[in-house]
């Protein structure tokens, strides 16, 4: 049971078919593998972005993406122990910085 109304709206626990997704993936031994990501409480989800544009924005230009059918995007993650699918993300943490920052060179933050 849902304990928000919405009048047009379906019901947004239901699972409803995306069409074609653009899914992120890394080169495999054996060709392209499923990215996989964390939600920021730690939960293992499959990504797969609506739109190009989406997904280059999120995780930039050098991303390889396939496209994929939702259902073929869930049947392939479930295998891995993954059930949840989060559609164009807009959110994600920082590039990993190539060499160590000093403390010296560090921009201040405001808290």
């Amino acid at each position: 049971m849902c304990l928000f109304q919405y009048d047009d709206d379906p019901d947004p626990e239901e699972q409803l078919p995306a069409g074609l997704l653009y899914v992120p993936v890394r080169p495999g031994a054996a060709g392209p593998t499923l990215r996989m990501f964390r939600t920021p409480l730690g939960e293992r989800t499959a990504v797969g972005f609506t739109r190009q544009d989406l997904l280059t924005a999120t995780l930039g230009a050098g991303q390889s993406s396939i496209r994929l059918a939702e259902p073929a995007l869930r049947s392939l993650a479930a295998p891995l122990g993954v059930g949840r699918l989060v559609l164009d993300p807009v959110l994600s943490a920082p590039a990993v910085a190539a060499q160590p920052v000093h403390a010296a060179e560090e921009p201040l933050r405001a808290l």
